[in-house]
């Protein structure tokens, strides 16, 4: 290096880093990476803050242009990176798209050193970063950039695996790849997919990418398919995980602790393929396919066929979210279709839907699940099976948890079915054991208490289900979840639940660690296979790998600041995964071997080898063996020497003594070393296999085999044999290496071996040699596996010759089967893990996969209605087993056995018989796992047992042996309780199956599994068939040969009392009797429940209720006999509380209780259970054991307990009030008349206490109470029935009457007349005392007028007295409410209202109806006064405007109940629509439906142009639409809680009728249409209003009102409450936020809403923009603008913001309007402020962008505009003259009009400019035009004067289109925006002086000595005459502009800076106003120059 170049070298180290890598000498920058990367490397703390400064620089050194540089500036990236943490990943974007662009078409080190990076970035955890350079990577052009791309992919994926790298973009990329061109890149995309297929599985990579593939590329990527294998692990770590790793293992190493990692496998991530496939929508080709019609058809087969249609299209894999209600309620009705083909149809629908939607599907799965469990009754196994497998499908998809549906699975668990029981807790076992632990935490104590009790179900399938999940949840979270309910189980229950629970804890326990191991072993396989690969290419078959040498060569080069961050843990991985041995051996010449074991073995022993002598030779061994026996460490040498003896002698030696001695020396060799390489063993295998064929070395051969199999395992030697064994031409190598290998089998056993190969061999090899000794050796070698194997090894021999298989049979007599325990005679030293993970299963005997042979044809010809077709596939199946030797996997034959099931019930008893066989040979063929995919088919083989036809049943039996040789009869026992306790097996089949049971029983593991069979066999000793009860007796003497007496009579103990007696008798049981007497006492001892004889509908008789005494109470731990408890303890009892509510919750409760609303029915059984339960859980024990007792007195202690009690625990008493509704309830339906007169009295003051404490009854309370009470109201005592008339007119007081009427209307209906008549007296007492229109009660009347037809004299009669009622308080409008009536009911009427009306005559009660009109009078006089006296309006908290909308509904919701005690009637209907105003704004939705209809008739009068009534209507249309503001939330949040959406239509649509009218439209305030804007478009956007009736229709309703206020609303007012509801809106405005969506969801959906709007007036704006106030605009833009502030909008920008992007975008067309003039319209704009505005930035590159694209002319030099800085820019003001400035305006209106689009307001412009300039001749500007033009615009400006002076606005000017103009080269009226200062000539006249002053002003606002410039000697600059000036200007133009304006239409504009607000029709000198022709825009624009200029003069603009 020259001096110069060390001098510049020297200086640039000086320079800052980012000065020297940007150099323009590349010497410079090289050297400043090199430093660079020096200087990373020493920085070991991630956080050090240089590598902050480092991070921005890498995006330009990664680009250079000079190679060397670029190198080394990756070197120094990656440097950084392996010293930074993850916070370095913020620079990975720049940097990552500067490599993609420069990097990976350079050298081959640069592309190896930027994949590299790119790996470390991913390390650095910017994977999504990376796939996105990646994404443009691919893209590239050069072939020989994406191949790159690709490797560093599949390198990324290879070692930090899917879950670090996303696998979604990478297969979004793949198909382009695949029709790549270029060949490296298809191979490199296979190698790739092929990577992602070992991660994340072969089915989804298929799936998703094989459709889109060409058919060539398919079949080679078949092909290759087929060699991937193993479970991929990741390598590599992200550098956070690497940080906990030391971490943890420096916490091991402080404690001492020595673990290996080699115990624990990583268990590979499973990617859900659901993640990676794009969502399908279904809806729209559902729609086309004609599915609503089909489901409405009659015929079964459409029905059938629609849905089928709608299953195919919901197996998609995804399916796209969208509105599935109502075809979920379609299938919901079709799930109970009569035909069962549809309801199987719709319910495998409903599980592809919940497959498909998962999520989404939510709130449908619950609506479905209790239809789905209900119709679980369904006995037929097609049915069972697609509900079995839809109720698993919506679990498993997430649909929802069982925690959400706990009330659907109470409610089947008391099924009086007992198949819906017991299958609904098999399903819920089932989804507890796929879910996690935390999922079962939070469940375990709801789903215990309901095992508990159905585990005292008389069902035994019930109970073992129950069981199941008691284990299941056991299983998950440990037994203490039921250690307090199993102390209330009998011992038998105890010990078969805890057997249960260590059964599976042992199952578990076992299988882990194999599980595990093997997880192990394949992951380290996929490990050392991964070290072997570089390139995706690799992965192809036709590639070799790489050597890992290389490998590791050429990852040398990297840092070793890994190596720093993770060599704590790659010790422990390095022994945990050794690497793979390379077992064949390289080439090595004798020198080199001489050389380099010279210090072991003498020169001269190797020399005398050499020898030609075979003395010399065997001398020479001799020496060597003593030598090799001497060395203490062989293990280093003995390759060398291995490899000597195969040179020297060599395996061509001729002398047999040498021979041996060589064996020898091997064979000591070999069974020293620690460890003896494999490819030693390979260099010998061949010569030592030769010496086994000849007799003088086969002893010391086969011992040396011994050896090699004792140091690397048989199977390696056994696999190397073969392949010798098959080539060799002597056929004495073939015999005799067979018989070694009889005794190595013999020595080593079979665990080593795979057995596939070896049996392999000896059919193909061995038996078809034509050497006798061959084959005889072959059969010892096939007899010796049959001793290991068992007779299973003839499967895989039947195609063998007969004679062959005579020998074979003799030999296996021979070596008879011996199993397990054959020990091996031999181990090995060194596991040989391939080899040992490689046993087929647990016997050794490989399985075939026979998924492929199972194709949909086969499966659908099983189902086919050809008989013969069916036997055919039967027959098939059976082919496909003989092919597997009958061992086969359960993979893939889940579909086989439900298709096998149906045939189970074939019409055909041929074909049932046939599949019998097929089920028995599969089950054996299968063993163990056949249990889990079977799917519960035993079960449907059972059912075969009770065929009449005796070769049935032994065909059943057969395949039940076949069965119980596969999987234990203790998995079989729970199918054979349920068959035995099944009438339809028949007595027959029952005797076979117990005789089956007792020749199978004594075989069992564990005899104990057999215990619960003991309660069906006792059950069957009392069967009416004695066969049955010898067969049964019989089986239960086996048991009790087994298990023994005593536990045999434990688990008897609970059996019902005859049955145990007998059971005694026939098996002479000694313990049972004591237990016998025990529960003898127990039934006659216990409570029984109360009576339940007025119960109509009770299904329950006496015993009934007798056999299930007590049970919920001695959960309780109640005893047993409650006579004598309750006196010894009642002591203890009273000093307790007498509620419990600490685990009270009574939402719970009430969402419990399934009522029906309105109706009443009688409870039922599983409701009293329940509420016995709570009874005894929240009451204290006296008073639940009075309450709950069948004695009413002891029942009316219990309520004068109570009442003692209520006025002190009214909190209490609320808390448990549903539980005292509910048991009032059971009193009502009993006949005893005294407890219920007591209930009658106590209710009262129950209600009263209720009252105080201001409680009003919840809808369920409600539901509970109301419904009895209204139809016991009609009881037959008359005492009775007054108390509960009573009751009833006091609820009121506790519960709304609006709510009430329902339940009495339905009271209407009722079949009892009493109860009829009681409730039209009570509707009477409401009218009465409540009026006639409170809550609707108008509406009932109908119902009551109806009754007036009865026969029943009584009942017309009360229907008439409470029409009359009605008639006294209505008057004669009455009859609008009574509905269609005969004439002889309307005669009975008049007659009845005339009596009435004497009677209130006789009484001076004035006419009817006066009452109502009074207080409508009251109401209209004194607002809202009196309805706060009659109870009516709510509190103002609640009414008022500024409540949130999360207080809305919960006000509404809860309005009765906490906040008003009582409800009074609200005045009746408004007389005019002043007092229909004053309803509507008391905010009560029903009530104020009166008034808007009265406002609604008004606004369509005021329509009329002769209508008086509008000038009245406008004074109040902003109060209107307030009020109807407020009342939009509270009537859509009254019809959400349930109402109808009647008030909502009536809001909108009075909201509709008003903004119709434009003059109403136009009187609505700014602050008002933004209270109305928001509420409507936060309910268009609001989820819940599509499911509200008429949802659709309300939505379609908000649309159009929206439209219409954009139409008719003042325009001004409209575009700035937009604008400012651009910004987020106030949280609190929301509704609470639903889990699917964020705050920023939100608020993004309501921006995009209020851009629509926007655009939607601004696509108007050219036509109304005379109708806006420009001013008020451009301020509510600046505000906007201001508040985001400059780095805030250009983040936006970046982020392609809308709400930004559509401010801007009305900016750009007011200002493309109005051009310059756009600057007269910012008066209130602090323009002078500093910094300037971010808006006159905007204003000024719009003008300039409009100017060069020629629709404008800019109004100063290079497009400067005249803002406070124009001084310092332009250095000549004097330039910029009034003058220019006009000319430059000219060219520009001359340009507008030239334009067809904007030639009318350029003729309004021009018109302005005479105006304004009436001494400038515009025709002399026009000397250049072609004289049409110029006589265009004379005749324009003529039509504009004209209708000017009509008051038209240029948006009404019809004129025609313009000519041509003509070139107009003079530039100075069209100058160009780059040479505006040339234009600078003055003129004349004095007005035009003041106006260049005016704009002369106006540019030297910012400097600060001319705003003070009154001292300055120069006249040019003097403030106060110029001001004088534009003073005089402002009046003249002030004076012309209010002439056109209406003053009192005039919006005032506020000045800025405290100035005085101007108007447009005040002048400033008060001079009269004068009528000009300026139009209202103009005057706007020069008021706010006025504004302005008063400021300057007032001295108020000081720079800020």
């Amino acid at each position: 290096m020259s001096t110069e170049d060390e001098k510049l070298l020297k200086e640039a180290k000086k320079l800052p880093w980012d000065e020297r890598l940007q150099h323009k000498n590349w010497k410079v920058r090289n050297d400043a990476n090199i430093d660079l990367a020096a200087l990373c490397d020493s920085i070991t703390d991630p956080k050090d803050a240089r590598l902050r400064e480092f991070g921005p620089l890498f995006k330009k050194t990664v680009a250079d242009s000079n190679a060397p540089v670029q190198e080394k500036a990756l070197d120094a990236l990656l440097a950084f990176q392996r010293a930074a943490d993850a916070d370095a990943s913020r620079y990975a974007k720049e940097v990552c798209d500067a490599i993609v662009a420069k990097c990976l078409t350079g050298r081959p080190k640069t592309v190896e050193k930027a994949q590299a990076a790119f790996l470390l970035w991913v390390e650095l955890e910017a994977a999504e970063v990376f796939l996105e350079s990646m994404e443009k990577a691919v893209k590239n052009k050069v072939a020989k950039a994406v191949v790159p791309a690709i490797d560093v992919m599949f390198q990324a994926i290879s070692e930090f695996g899917t879950k670090v790298v996303p696998p979604k973009k990478i297969l979004k990329m793949l198909p382009e790849l695949f029709d790549h061109p270029d060949q490296n890149v298809r191979a490199s995309s296979k190698g790739l997919t092929l990577e992602l297929c070992r991660w994340i599985g072969k089915e989804p990579v298929k799936s998703i990418l094989f459709e889109k593939m060409r058919d060539t590329m398919k079949k080679e990527l078949e092909a290759e398919l087929a060699n991937v294998s193993g479970i991929a692990k990741p390598t590599r770590k992200i550098r956070s995980e690497q940080e906990k790793e030391l971490e943890e293992e420096a916490v091991v190493e402080t404690t001492g602790a020595n673990t290996s990692e080699e115990a624990v496998a990583d268990v590979p991530m499973e990617i859900d393929e659901y993640d990676l496939v794009d969502p399908v929508d279904i809806l729209t080709p559902l729609e086309k396919s004609g599915f609503w019609d089909g489901v409405k058809a009659t015929k079964w087969s459409e029905r059938r066929d629609a849905v089928a249609e709608l299953t195919k299209l919901a197996s998609a894999k995804k399916i796209a979210p969208g509105d599935f209600h109502e075809i979920c309620r379609t299938l919901k009705k079709l799930i109970t279709d009569v035909n069962l083909a549809v309801s199987v149809e719709a319910t495998q629908a409903i599980g592809n839907l919940a497959r498909g939607l998962r999520a989404h599907f939510s709130g449908n799965a619950r609506m479905l699940l209790p239809v789905l469990l209900e119709k679980l009754k369904e006995k037929k196994p097609t049915m069972t099976e697609a509900l079995s497998q839809t109720l698993q499908a919506l679990h498993k998809s997430g649909c929802f948890t069982l925690i959400d549906v706990i009330e659907d699975v109470r409610v089947a668990v008391k099924n009086k079915v007992p198949l819906v029981r017991s299958l609904t807790l098999t399903w819920v076992a089932f989804c507890i054991e796929t879910s996690n632990k935390a999922t079962v935490l939070k469940l375990h104590k709801e789903y215990v208490p309901i095992c508990m009790e159905c585990l005292n179900d008389g069902t035994p399938e019930v109970r073992d289900a129950s069981f199941s999940v008691l284990t299941a949840i056991a299983k998950l979270v440990g037994m203490k979840p039921l250690e307090r309910s199993l102390e209330k189980l009998d011992d038998v229950r105890k010990k078969k639940l805890s057997d249960m629970i260590g059964s599976a804890s042992e199952t578990i326990l076992c299988s882990a660690p194999i599980t595990t191991s093997g997880a192990a072993t394949s992951a380290r396989g996929a490990v050392d296979s991964l070290s072997m690969k570089r390139s995706a290419a690799s992965m192809l078959s036709g590639k070799k790998p790489v050597q890992a040498a290389a490998a590791t060569k050429k990852s040398g080069t990297s840092k070793s600041t890994a190596a720093k961050k993770t060599d704590g843990g790659s010790q422990s991985k390095t022994s945990a995964a050794p690497e793979i041995e390379d077992v064949e051996p390289t080439e090595m010449s004798l020198e080199e071997i001489e050389e380099r074991i010279s210090s072991i073995v003498k020169a001269e022993t190797i020399s005398q080898l050499k020898s030609t002598v075979w003395k010399e030779r065997l001398e020479a061994i001799g020496m060597l063996k003593q030598e090799v026996e001497s060395l203490t460490e062989l293990d280093k040498s003995a390759e060398l020497l291995i490899r000597l003896l195969c040179a020297v002698p060599g395996w061509s030696e001729k002398n047999v003594q040498v021979q041996q001695q060589v064996i020898e020396v091997i064979t000591h060799i070999a069974s020293t070393v620690n460890k003896f390489p494999k490819r030693c063993m390979v260099l010998c295998l061949l010569g030592i296999s030769e010496r086994v064929a000849d007799i003088k070395t086969r002893a010391h051969a086969m011992k040396c085999l011994t050896a090699f199999c004792e140091a690397v395992g048989p199977g390696f030697v056994f696999d190397r044999l073969y392949k010798i064994m098959k080539e060799h031409k002597n056929p004495k190598v073939l015999s005799e290496g067979i018989l070694w290998m009889v005794s190595a089998v013999e020595d080593f056993g079979i665990s080593n071996l795979k057995l596939k190969d070896m049996i392999d061999f000896c059919k193909d090899i061995g038996l078809q040699s034509s050497a006798a000794a061959t084959r005889n050796a072959t059969i010892k070698l096939i007899g010796m596996l049959h001793k290991f194997v068992g007779p299973d090894i003839k499967g895989f021999l039947s195609d063998v010759k007969p004679a062959l298989l005579s020998a074979l049979d003799a030999e296996y007599e021979k070596n008879p089967f011996e199993g397990a325990t054959v020990a091996p005679k031999r181990t090995v030293r060194v596991m040989d893990t391939s080899s040992s993970t490689s046993a087929g299963s647990s016997d050794g005997l490989p399985r075939e996969d026979i998924s492929a042979k199972i194709t949909p044809t086969l499966l659908k010809n099983l189902g086919s209605p050809d008989w013969k077709v069916r036997l055919e596939s039967i027959d098939a199946v059976n082919k496909i087993m003989e092919e597997a030797h009958k061992r086969i996997q359960p993979t893939g034959t889940v579909e086989l056995f439900t298709a096998l099931r149906g045939r189970l019930y074939d019409s055909n008893k041929n074909l049932v018989m046939a599949t019998l066989s097929t089920i028995g040979g599969l089950a054996y063929a299968m063993g163990p796992s056949v249990e889990k995919s079977s799917k519960g088919i035993l079960a449907d083989v059972l059912k075969c047992l009770g065929d009449n036809k005796k070769h049935m049943r032994e065909c059943t039996l057969t395949a039940l042996d076949s069965w119980v040789a596969a999987a234990q009869l203790d998995k079989m026992v729970p199918y054979i309780i349920v068959t035995l306790g099944d009438q339809k097996t028949g007595s027959e089949g029952r005797k076979d199956l117990f005789d089956w049971l007792s020749k199978h029983v004594s075989k069992m593991g564990d005899p104990s599994e057999a215990l619960p069979l003991l309660k069906p066999s006792a059950s069957s000793l009392m069967d009416k068939s004695s066969e049955v009860r010898k067969a049964a007796e019989s089986f239960m003497n086996e048991i009790l040969k087994i298990c023994g007496q005593e536990v045999v009579g434990r688990n008897l103990k609970d059996l019902p009392s005859p049955t145990l007696a007998i059971v005694a008798e026939r098996l002479k049981l000694t313990t049972v009797h004591e237990g016998f007497s025990e529960s003898v006492k127990m039934v006659t001892t216990s409570m029984s429940l109360p009576s339940k004889a007025g119960l109509k509908n009770s299904k329950h008789g006496a015993n009934d209720r007798g056999s299930n005494v007590g049970k919920p109470v001695s959960q309780r731990g109640l005893p047993a006999r409650a006579s004598v408890t309750m006196v010894s303890t009642q002591d203890h009892v009273q000093s307790q509380a007498l509620f419990n509510i600490k685990d009270s919750n009574k939402e719970e409760r009430e969402r419990r209780v399934l009522v029906r609303k309105f109706k009443f029915e009688e409870p039922r059984r599983e409701q009293i259970d329940e509420l016995k339960i709570d009874l005894f859980k929240h009451f204290r024990e006296d008073v639940s054991l009075r309450l709950w007792n069948s004695d009413f007195k002891r029942q009316i202690d219990g309520i004068e307990l109570l009442q003692k009690a209520l006025p002190s625990s009214g909190k209490e008493v609320i808390e448990l009030l549903d539980i005292l509704l509910r048991w009032f309830v059971l009193r009502f339906c009993e006949s005893n008349t005294t407890c219920l007169l007591k209930v009658l009295d106590f209710l009262p003051e129950l209600f009263d206490v209720l009252k105080d404490q201001s409680y009003m009854l919840t809808e369920a309370e409600a539901a509970i109470f109301l419904p009895c009470l209204i139809e016991k109201s009609g009881h037959n005592i008359e005492k009775v029935r007054e108390k509960m008339g009573e009751l009833i007119k006091q609820m009121v007081n506790i519960y709304s009457l609006p709510k009430l009427l329902p339940y009495t209307l339905e009271g209407l209906r009722s079949k009892n007349n009493r109860t009829r008549i009681e409730c039209v007296d009570i509707i009477g007492y409401f009218i009465d005392h409540h009026g006639t229109e409170v809550g609707g009660l108008m509406k009932n009347l109908p119902s009551v007028a109806a009754l007036t037809a009865e026969r029943d004299g009584e009942i017309r009669k009360a229907a008439l007295n409470t029409l009359a009622t009605a008639y006294k308080n209505l008057g004669d409008d009455v009859w609008r409410y009574v509905g269609k009536l005969s004439d002889a009911q309307r005669s009975m009427l008049d007659d009845r209202f005339k009596w009435k009306a004497r009677e209130m005559d006789k009484r001076r009660e004035g006419r009817p109806g006066d009452a109502r009109a009074a207080l409508r009078r009251s109401v209209r006089e004194n607002g809202s006064d009196v309805a706060e006296q009659s109870g009516e309006v709510l509190s103002r908290s609640v009414a008022g405007s500024m409540i949130s909308r999360d207080n809305f509904g919960y006000a509404d919701a809860h309005m009765d109940r906490h906040m008003v005690p009582r409800q009074m009637p609200a005045a009746t209907g408004p007389a005019d629509w002043r007092e229909a105003l004053e309803i509507v704004a008391l905010g009560l939705p029903e009530q104020s439906v009166e008034g808007m209809k009265v406002i609604c008739h008004e606004l369509t009068q005021a329509a009329d142009p002769e209508s008086t009534v509008l000038e009245d209507l406008i004074k109040e249309a902003d109060r209107l639409v307030s009020c109807l503001a407020v009342m939009v939330p509270k009537t859509f949040n009254f019809s959400l809680s349930g109402a109808s959406s009647r008030s909502c239509k009536y809001v909108l649509n009075t909201l509709m009728q008003t903004f119709q009218i434009k003059r109403l439209a136009h009187a609505v305030k700014e602050g008002t249409l933004d209270n109305l804007i928001t509420e409507l478009l936060l309910w268009l956007l609001d989820e819940r209003v599509p499911l509200m009736d008429d949802g659709s229709q309300l939505l379609k309703a908000l649309n159009v009102l929206m439209l219409k206020i954009l139409d008719n609303a003042e325009r001004t007012s409209s575009f700035v409450v937009l604008i400012n509801l651009l910004r987020p809106l106030d949280p609190s405005r929301w509704p609470s936020p639903t889990p699917t969506e964020s705050l920023a969801v939100k608020n993004q959906k309501f921006s995009d809403l209020v851009v629509k709007c926007l655009i939607k007036l601004t696509k108007v704006l050219q036509s109304t923009i005379y109708e806006v106030d420009l001013d008020r605009i451009l301020q509510s833009i600046h505000i906007y603008l201001q508040e985001l502030g400059m780095e805030e909008i250009r983040r936006r920008a970046g982020a392609d913001d809308k709400p930004l992007r559509m401010v801007k975008t009305v900016l750009h067309e007011l200002v493309k309007l109005r051009g310059t003039a756009i600057k007269g319209h910012l008066s209130m704009v602090p323009i002078d402020a500093e910094p300037q505005p971010i808006i006159l930035a905007y204003i000024d590159l719009n003008l300039q962008t409009l100017a060069a694209a020629r629709m404008l002319t800019p109004s100063g030099p290079m497009g400067q505009t005249h803002w406070g800085d124009a001084a310092s820019n332009s250095p000549n003001p004097s330039t910029h003259s009034a003058d220019a400035q006009l000319k430059q305006e000219l060219a520009a209106v001359f340009k507008k009009i030239g334009d067809k689009q904007t030639c009318t307001i350029g003729l309004y412009e021009l018109y302005r400019i005479t105006q304004l300039y009436p001494k400038v001749d515009i025709f002399a500007q026009l000397q250049n035009a072609s004289e049409a033009f110029r006589t265009y615009i004379r005749d324009g400006l003529a039509q504009v004067e004209k209708n000017a002076a009509a008051g038209r606005t240029p948006s009404s000017l019809p004129l025609s289109t313009p000519p041509p103009i003509a070139a107009i080269p003079s530039p100075k009226f069209a100058p160009s925006p780059v040479h505006t200062k040339s234009i600078g000539s003055k003129l004349d006249s004095n007005e035009d002086d003041a106006s260049g002053e005016t704009q002369q002003a106006f540019r030297s606002q910012g400097d600060d000595s001319r705003l003070h410039s009154t001292d300055q000697p120069t006249d040019r600059y003097q403030t106060s005459g110029t001001l004088d000036a534009l003073r005089e200007r402002m009046k003249s133009i002030q004076a012309a502009a209010v002439g056109h304006f209406d003053g009192a239409q005039a919006r005032p504009l506020a000045s800025m800076n405290g100035s005085n607000m101007l108007h447009g029709g005040t002048r400033l000198d008060g001079e009269p106003q004068q009528q000009s022709n300026i139009p209202p825009m103009d005057e706007r624009a020069l008021s706010g120059l006025q504004a302005r200029m008063e400021r300057l003069k007032s001295g108020s603009m000081e720079p800020l």
